[in-house]
């Protein structure tokens, strides 16, 4: 008899948390709904106008917010050295890699450069993959040394709308981080406005370091007022990062006027030397 009132409130307890659990789920998801639907409605007239009283950073300023970029999949280690001696010499923020090139990075910038960071692309350039190879493929990275990470977001999910998926996608990735800093890689060039708000709202949700424009194999890069409504949309607590086509110092100072405070670009060298 006690024995079968044991097991009766043991089924109880269990159902009662799983209930519970299934309703803390559902008010999350109608909550991240109601956030998304309040923003869109927010942002449905926004538009970018570029301000007179723009900021001119210099060259040598607009360095310290660059991540020099080498991405390319027949990229050589004659190449990755070139990048690490680039970014040693001009003084960048970070170099941004593929995972497997975290090593020779750590290798060479801790001798000679142990302020620039080497960072990581997770999920690149697509995002298509399992939230557990992205989560796995993110742990190694930092294991091999990486300071930051850049995650490409699950596309497809997020233009069917399932912001579930979405968030749960991104958020075991920043949990996996810890403390390293997590951007998430929107491809806006792939997205309308709506898109761009929602996956902003979902990111500043979740809290990650950076929302980032794009991966620059997606057929188009950073756009001005995509990285104005980024920033308007997460608001000061997350960074924006703008990539993809940035090539000219006029180009990387426009994106900074327009709320970029992280710069993704392959052609740093021009941008830093611009007017030398």
């Amino acid at each position: 008899m006690s024995l079968v009132f044991n097991f009766t409130c043991l089924s109880f307890r269990v159902s009662f948390v799983l209930h519970f659990s299934f309703l803390a789920d559902l008010a999350s998801a109608m909550r991240l709904h109601e956030q998304i639907a309040q923003a869109t409605l927010r942002f449905t007239d926004w538009q970018y106008t570029e301000s007179s009283e723009s900021k001119s950073p210099s060259p040598t300023e607009i360095a310290r917010y660059i991540d020099h970029t080498l991405l390319k999949p027949d990229a050589t280690e004659q190449n990755i050295r070139k990048l690490c001696d680039e970014a040693v010499e001009y003084s960048v923020k970070t170099v941004c890699v593929n995972s497997s090139w975290i090593p020779l990075c750590v290798d060479i910038l801790s001798k000679y450069a142990p302020t620039v960071a080497p960072i990581a692309v997770i999920g690149f350039p697509l995002g298509a993959g399992l939230t557990s190879a992205k989560v796995a493929e993110a742990k190694l990275a930092i294991e091999a040394g990486a300071k930051e990470i850049d995650m490409v977001i699950q596309i497809g999910q997020l233009r069917s709308k399932e912001w579930g998926y979405v968030y749960n996608d991104i958020q075991q990735v920043c949990s996996a981080c810890g403390s390293i800093p997590l951007k998430v890689i929107l491809e806006t060039c792939m997205l309308t406005k709506d898109e761009i708000i929602a996956a902003c709202v979902i990111c500043r949700e979740v809290g990650v370091a950076f929302v980032k424009t794009s991966t620059g194999f997606g057929g188009g890069g950073a756009k001005l007022e995509d990285v104005a409504l980024m920033k308007a949309v997460v608001g000061e607590r997350i960074q924006v990062k703008a990539s993809g086509g940035i090539r000219t110092y006029r180009d990387a100072v426009k994106m900074f006027n327009a709320g970029a405070r992280r710069i993704g670009a392959s052609a740093t060298v021009a941008i830093v030397t611009a007017g030398t």
